[in-house]
């Protein structure tokens, strides 16, 4: 068993090993086998092992400058597509504030006021403007 062990060390030695990106790639593969296990559509099949590839490729790869250069986007959008669902999900969590639009902003800007202080004016950071609202 030592001697598997070691063999294996000393092959992964220099290599890139697994990161998030990798690991993404082996379970979205994963995901997708079951699917086409259950379909009958081979396109699937070959966009499943085709990502089974790609993760193997970026653990076995010796190019670790490439390899984190790649992980370091992947984490760039994952973060901007997770973010957009924080910010979706944040207002429903949050007990103890209300979440208003600003209604004259462009982008209608969220804004969050304490909740149980009755009507109060709350005032847009972004353009500058005043409104009423009951919390």
């Amino acid at each position: 068993m030592n001697k598997l062990r070691s063999k294996l060390q000393n092959f992964m030695e220099g290599r890139y090993g697994i990161d998030e990106m990798g690991s993404f790639l082996l379970f979205l593969s994963l995901g997708m086998m079951l699917v086409s296990c259950f379909s009958s559509i081979f396109i699937l099949y070959l966009i499943t092992v085709l990502f089974l590839v790609c993760g193997y490729f970026r653990i076995f790869s010796r190019h670790q400058t490439k390899r984190w250069k790649e992980n370091q986007k992947f984490l760039k959008v994952k973060k901007r597509f997770l973010g957009f669902f924080r910010k979706k999900i944040q207002p429903f969590r949050d007990k103890e504030h209300c979440y208003f639009q600003c209604p004259n902003c462009h982008c209608k800007k969220l804004l969050r006021v304490p909740k149980g202080k009755g009507n109060i004016s709350i005032h847009c950071p972004q353009c500058h403007m005043d409104f009423v609202k009951r919390t």
